[in-house]
């Protein structure tokens, strides 16, 4: 038989305060004297009292969860925003309603259930965004953050690294490196991080009267590899590959290997995100570092704002990266 759960009522009646008073302890930001919240935490530790979110937010209107959308949890980098993106946001007294959409977009019995659990506000990664998803959400103010992404005329904010200026820095790199045929292998086409990183990139080269190859790819590792496989086998292949992310780069990296093509005296790789195997000893992959943890910071201020009603024109932030040198460059001598 179930255990009956403590109440705040009885909470209140051991502490000898009113039942406001314990909700207010329980609610981040409600002011309470120390004094007072020791009583009732003690109250509620002896009693074994925990205080239900969901009931409360019905009372105060204000339930503190966010909702976060992701889609490509294969990718090493989401996974590290997810903990890192719920972590702080419980550091702030929210909690996180968390989605995996299988789509490239987030379907309507997600929307249905983040109005149902009457969220404070969404975060969204790589999904896409359409306008009805948009217009729904507004209907009932719910403002809506997107991360490491942007979408044209959009009413949302967005945070996002500076993916141009860092695929023209990419270039520059490899071009003072003295490499001369170069492949740039993308994400997936209707995303703007890869949009941007292959622009920059393509841009820069353009104006040395170079042009790359552009070749497709999906983010993943598969991806990389396939797409490796068959640009090394022609006589006419790059010196120089610059991948849309680290998970695919990793993946030109094995198929080089397999190749028998040395990495970096005969071929150079640069990836993105600067994920955790990307300093690994058996891939040591030069990469571009995304300053999530701004980034995080940055999505997390505009969309608490935004709860507490702070109403600005949308707008999205890009914040600068720092690249990463390790072994995967060949790096002319001085």
């Amino acid at each position: 038989m179930k255990k009956k759960q403590s109440t705040a009522i009885e909470v209140a009646k051991l502490a000898n305060v009113s039942q406001s008073t314990v909700s207010r302890v329980f609610t981040p930001g409600a002011k309470v004297s120390p004094k007072t919240q020791k009583r009732v935490l003690d109250a509620a530790q002896k009693i074994g009292y925990r205080p239900n979110a969901l009931a409360r937010g019905l009372i105060t209107n204000k339930t503190n969860i966010v909702g976060l959308v992701m889609g490509n949890i294969q990718n090493p980098f989401y996974p590290e925003i997810l903990d890192k993106l719920t972590k702080s946001l419980y550091e702030r007294g929210y909690h996180v309603l968390f989605f995996h959409t299988k789509n490239d977009e987030i379907d309507q019995d997600e929307i249905s259930q983040f109005l149902e659990y009457n969220v404070e506000g969404v975060i969204m990664t790589d999904v896409l965004l359409s306008s009805s998803v948009v217009s729904r959400l507004s209907t009932h103010d719910i403002p809506i953050v997107l991360f490491n992404r942007y979408t044209q005329d959009s009413s949302c904010h967005s945070v996002c690294c500076d993916n141009y200026a860092a695929g023209k820095k990419i270039a520059e790199y490899l071009f003072k490196q003295g490499h001369q045929k170069f492949t740039y292998i993308s994400g997936r086409i209707n995303t703007s991080t890869s949009r941007d990183r292959e622009k920059g990139f393509v841009e820069f080269l353009t104006q040395k009267g170079i042009k790359p190859i552009v070749e497709e790819g999906d983010y993943t590792y598969e991806a990389g590899y396939n797409v490796a496989r068959q640009l090394l086998k022609d006589s006419n292949r790059p010196d120089a590959i610059f991948c849309a992310n680290d998970i695919m780069a990793l993946g030109v990296i094995d198929a080089a290997k397999n190749l028998g093509i040395s990495i970096p005296n005969d071929l150079s790789i640069i990836g993105f995100d600067d994920i955790a195997m990307a300093s690994w000893p058996l891939y040591s992959l030069t990469t571009w570092q995304q300053p999530v943890n701004e980034m995080i910071e940055e999505t997390i201020n505009i969309l608490l704002n935004r709860v507490e009603e702070e109403t600005t024109k949308p707008k999205c932030l890009f914040l600068s990266g720092s690249l990463i040198e390790r072994k995967s460059v060949k790096i002319l001598k001085e």
